[in-house]
C-alpha cells in the first residue's frame, strides 16, 4: 500500500496546471514538475522512472525521436519502456496546462541542463512543437510506448 501511495504522489503532483507558463516558458521551472519522478538531476529512479540523459539525446537527434519526445510531454505514457538497456512500466501523465512555448523550454531545458551523454542537441522551438499538436489529438499515452521501441536503437 505505501508503494503504491508512493508511485500515485508524483502522478498527482504531474496532473496540477503548469504554474510557470506566465513566466515565458522558464524550462527549469518548468522542469520542477518533472522532476517529482525524474528527480532533480533527470536521473531517475531505478526501476520506476527512466532517466533523461543518453537515450533522451538519441531521440532528440532523429525526427520521429523529436516528435516522440514532444508527444511524451503532450500526451503522457503508459507501458513497458526499455531505457538504457533497463525496464520501466509506469505510468507518465500529460503535461497539461503547457503550450509549444512551455512543451519547447522544458525539452531544451533536458536537452542542455541535464542530458550530455549522447549526439549534440539542437534546440526545440515553438513552432516545430505546435506541429505536433494534430498527431497529440491522434494518439494515446499506450501507443507512445510502443513507438519509442521502435525508434530507440
Amino acid at each position: 500500500m505505501r508503494l503504491r501511495a508512493a508511485l500515485l504522489l508524483p502522478v498527482l503532483l504531474l496532473a496540477t496546471p503548469a504554474r510557470a507558463q506566465d513566466a515565458g516558458a522558464d524550462g527549469a521551472m518548468l522542469f520542477e514538475r518533472c522532476a517529482a519522478c525524474h528527480t532533480a538531476s533527470g536521473a531517475g529512479l531505478p526501476g520506476a522512472f527512466p532517466p533523461l540523459n543518453h537515450d533522451f539525446r538519441v531521440l532528440a537527434a532523429r525526427p520521429e525521436g523529436r516528435r516522440y519526445l514532444v508527444l511524451v510531454v503532450s500526451v503522457g505514457l503508459i507501458g513497458p519502456l526499455q531505457v538504457d538497456g533497463a525496464s520501466y512500466r509506469n505510468v507518465m501523465p500529460a503535461q497539461s496546462g503547457l503550450d509549444a512555448a512551455g512543451i519547447a523550454a522544458v525539452l531544451n531545458h533536458v536537452g542542455t541542463r541535464l542530458s550530455h551523454d549522447g549526439p549534440a542537441f539542437r534546440a526545440f522551438t515553438a513552432a516545430e512543437v505546435a506541429g505536433y499538436a494534430a498527431d497529440a489529438a491522434k494518439t494515446n499515452a499506450s501507443e507512445l510506448a510502443a513507438l519509442h521501441a521502435r525508434i530507440d536503437p
